[in-house]
């Protein structure tokens, strides 16, 4: 393959093309991993009886008593302990919404910023323990979300759809 005269990249012979193409795809993979995983995390909260317990073994109560005094915010672990098997609900249909949202494509800035908001409160209170910081598993998570706050779903969604129905009835 020959690159175009004058052009970066050979945009005169449309070796380019494929560069195009694939900068529009190139989060499709990220917003499969994350969708994936927000829905399997909610499932798996709501499938698990000992998780939706105030107290036992694995339940969301004793959890947040174990990281209550290593938090950032502790706060935010006693409105969870205020009631603990409200507050599992609410992550687990969270992260559902979630992940619907960024696999589906549907409001998916929205749905990220929900999946950063969820990853943030996690590492601010479950996994800022843990040392060194890169072991956490959720601030990795909460940066994973930015990409898709800021371009959100250019392929492949709802929302793509959308708006190709609105440039059609302009």
């Amino acid at each position: 393959m020959t690159t175009g005269q004058g052009a970066p990249g050979g945009g005169a012979t449309g070796n380019s093309g494929w560069k195009e193409r694939a900068s529009r795809y190139a989060l499709l993979p990220l917003r499969l991993f994350l969708g994936i995983t927000f829905l399997y995390a909610g499932i798996d909260k709501l499938t698990d009886s000992a998780f939706l317990k105030e107290s036992g073994i694995g339940s969301l109560g004793d959890q947040m008593r174990g990281v209550r005094d290593q938090a950032a915010v502790p706060e935010l672990v006693d409105m969870a302990l205020n009631s603990p098997v409200g507050f599992g609900y609410a992550i687990a249909l969270g992260e559902l919404a979630v992940g619907i949202g960024v696999l589906l494509g549907l409001l998916t800035r929205l749905a990220a910023l929900g999946g950063a908001l969820i990853s943030a409160s996690l590492w601010l209170t479950v996994s800022w323990s843990a040392e060194p910081y890169y072991l956490g598993n959720d601030l990795p998570y909460l940066m994973l979300w930015v990409p898709l706050i800021l371009a959100g779903a250019s392929v492949l969604s709802v929302d793509a759809l959308i708006a190709a129905r609105r440039r059609r009835t302009l």
